[in-house]
């Protein structure tokens, strides 16, 4: 059932036979493999190529690491925090922003693979003229003769193709990485690298604030002589004028505000002291008009005078309810009333003339400040008028003096600041190192062996891009422009021969697949003489025609296989028999050729072998006489398989194919180029031969993705003979 499902799988891959109605290309290829699947089988047929280049790979990567000189690598470590440690507190010409930027730290990487860097580093350790410098990395140093510029950039370019920054992520620590030859020199430089780069630093912050130092220094110096004539200008004017300021101020822009002036003070002095004495007057006159002075009324005195008589008064009422007026003491009590009556009288007669004298003291006070008010208001409208300019003066004092003062401060603090920011500490030094970091046999294997991988890629896909064979089943539609009649595998087996005598076997599997699309080849099914020939000798089609003839024969057909390659035949060597005649006889012209026919070893079909080799086997096969031989055979047999020769180089499988209904055409896959194919094709279309299809043979369907790991091998040994028995034996595989 397994060897049913796999022939059957074979089946669907190649499809119903058809003619092809024209040239199909790779996008219209239905069966080509995938494309990992197409490399993959690419790599298993060149495993051995692939193998050698890896191995050669590995050889060169293991004499590099023995012949290469032993580095060493010293390491020191820096913090570069993007806020300057600056113990002063004073800000510098920068601000804090352009330390935030993102480029900060990139530009921090730059300046430490600067050349000025480099050269700093090569002047400090005199490197120029040291040796063991160049010695360390493989060098000669600069001719004697040489500068000494020439000589430091030199070796500045030789520091910086072995020094490496390492920023180490999520921190602001970078590591710096010196290697060299020598273990003592990489620290050394390691440590000198990051104590220049310090320093480099500070020196180009120091150099940053000269310019600026000088450029404020002048300009203090203007505004100095600005300022001053700016002040004398606002003070003369003010003395000019007869402005006396007593209080000033300041505005929101820091501007100098005059807020009152002597004659402001006096004016408003003067109009309060207006202000009380309109009120006193005010106040003296409505006493004046009224009846009822309040005055009086609030007067002691009268009020005093107003009790007593009110209490004489109810004094001298009691008496009169007993006693008659003329009585003593009601007497004494009117006289008092009188007495009282009199003083209440004279106190406010007098409360009143007080009264009037005040209303018009008021009135002469108010008069006399009216006046005053009236010219100090005048005096301080041209005083306003007089303080616009006095103003305008005093603004560009006070603008002059702002600038001053602010450059003055800037002054001050970029001396202090340029020396005093730092942002750039050692973390670690670098100490000497006891091993060498290179070469590491295991880091150089696996890069040979990277390498060598990639060599080996790009080397297969050439070769298999030149490689103009069929490599599997989907090639031959679309290269030949003919069907696939049966994809047969590559068998491991000594004696495929022996396969086919089993129906179950893989390989009668196979060859079933190929009956079952010749089925399809006419309206009759399987054409009744069929040739079967290639387009150079082992490629596999003597074993194709034995094993066609061997499944008709177990479909129930009578079959006759004939050996059509008297050149070099090998039927008999399939069928384990000897040549002694056949088909050479018959085309001779011996009448009775059928006695030469036998049945094969299985007994299930006949076999008509090739004969004595002719002289000229063309010239048998030229005439009348070999179709008139196979219409003899279709008499009598169902159908004739003839194992025709190889195309290339002979005229006998062209001949063949004029008189046999259909054509198999056998291709070894990964065999003959198309460009051959197609010529042997072309040969046989040239002889109005009717080819069928294709049958593809030795496929390794495991290196195209099918999955299949079975086959067979076989040969054609062609031109090979066996002088042991005298009979015309070939090799077929």
């Amino acid at each position: 059932m397994a060897k049913t499902l796999l022939s059957q799988s074979i089946t669907d891959l190649q499809g119903p036979a058809q003619v092809p109605s024209g040239p199909s290309t790779p996008d219209e290829s239905p069966n080509a493999a995938p494309l990992l699947l197409q490399y993959w089988g690419a790599a298993l047929r060149r495993k051995w190529l692939i193998l050698a280049i890896m191995l050669l790979a590995l050889a060169v990567g293991v004499a590099v690491t023995l012949l290469a000189t032993p580095q060493y690598e010293a390491i020191a470590q820096i913090e570069i925090s993007r806020d300057e440690r600056n113990p002063t507190k004073i800000e510098g010409i920068e601000g804090d922003t352009a330390m935030q930027d993102a480029e900060f730290y990139e530009t921090q990487y730059s300046l430490l693979k600067s050349r000025s860097l480099a050269e700093r580093v090569a002047r400090q350790l005199n490197l120029a003229s040291n040796p063991d410098f160049y010695a360390a990395h493989g060098f000669d140093p600069p001719a004697a003769g040489a500068d000494a510029r020439s000589r430091v950039r030199s070796a500045g370019t030789l520091l910086l193709a072995n020094v490496e920054i390492i920023p180490i992520s999520r921190s602001r620590l970078v590591n710096v990485r010196y290697t060299s030859a020598n273990p003592e020199l990489s620290a050394r430089i390691a440590n000198a690298w990051v104590e220049n780069f310090i320093q480099a630093t500070a020196d180009r912050r120091y150099a940053s604030t000269v310019g600026a130092r000088q450029f404020l220094e002048g300009r203090l110096a203007d505004l100095g002589v600005r300022l001053e004539e700016a002040e004398r200008k606002a003070a003369e004017f003010a003395s000019n004028k007869g402005i006396v300021p007593l209080s000033r101020g300041s505005n929101s822009d820091g501007m100098t505000q005059t807020q009152q002036t002597l004659a402001g003070a006096q004016l408003e002095a003067l109009s309060n002291e207006l202000a009380r004495a309109t009120a006193d007057r005010i106040a003296a006159e409505a006493r004046t008009g009224n009846t009822i002075n309040s005055s009086v009324v609030e007067n002691s005195t009268v009020a005093q005078l107003r009790q007593q008589r009110a209490e004489a008064a109810a004094d001298y009422a009691a008496l009169m309810q007993k006693f008659e007026p003329g009585y003593p003491a009601a007497r004494a009590l009117q006289n008092k009333l009188d007495t009282l009556d009199k003083a209440i009288a004279a106190e406010e007669s007098r409360v009143n003339r007080a009264r009037s004298t005040g209303f018009a003291e008021a009135a002469r006070r108010e008069a006399a400040l009216r006046s005053q008010v009236a010219t100090l208001s005048g005096r301080l409208s041209q005083e306003n008028r007089d303080e616009i300019q006095y103003n305008i003066y005093q603004r560009d004092a006070d603008t002059t003096r702002q600038l001053y003062d602010s450059l003055l401060q800037s002054y001050k603090e970029i001396g202090v600041a340029g020396i005093a920011a730092n942002n750039i500490s050692i973390v670690d030094r670098a100490d000497v190192p006891t091993s060498p970091s290179s070469p590491v046999l295991l880091v150089n294997l696996l890069i040979a062996l990277f390498f060598g991988a990639l060599a080996a890629f790009f080397v297969v896909v050439v070769l298999e891009q030149i490689d103009e064979s069929l490599r599997e089943p989907s090639d031959v539609q679309r290269l030949l422009q003919h069907p696939l009649l049966g994809a047969i595998p590559m068998s491991t087996e000594e004696e495929p021969v022996e396969q086919l005598d089993d129906p179950k076997s893989e390989l009668s599997e196979a060859y079933l697949s190929v009956h079952t699309s010749l089925a399809f080849a006419t309206d009759h099914g399987v054409p009744r003489s069929i040739m079967v020939t290639s387009s150079r000798p082992n490629e596999g089609k003597s074993i194709t025609s034995y094993a066609l003839a061997s499944v008709l024969a177990r479909t129930g057909k009578k079959v006759l296989l004939v050996d059509g390659d008297m050149r070099s035949p090998s039927i008999q060597e399939l069928d384990r028999s000897v040549n002694k005649r056949g088909l050479s006889n018959a085309l001779a012209g011996d009448a009775d050729w059928k006695t030469h026919i036998r049945p094969n070893r299985t007994e299930r079909f006949a076999i008509l072998t090739a004969g004595p080799t002719p002289p000229s086997a063309a010239e048998l096969l030229s005439g009348a006489r070999f179709a008139t031989v196979l219409d003899e055979a279709l008499q009598d047999f169902d159908h004739v398989v003839i194992d025709a020769p190889p195309l290339l180089g002979f005229a006998d499988s062209p001949m063949i194919a004029r008189a046999a209904e259909a054509t198999v055409f056998v291709v070894e896959a990964a065999g003959v180029p198309v460009r051959g194919l197609q010529s042997a094709l072309a040969r046989l279309k040239a002889a109005h031969a009717t080819v069928v299809g294709v049958v593809l043979t030795k496929l390794s369907l495991d290196r195209f993705g099918y999955g299949y790991g079975y086959g067979y091998g076989y040969g054609y040994g062609y031109g090979r003979r066996d002088a042991g028995d005298g009979s015309d034996e070939r090799a077929a595989a």
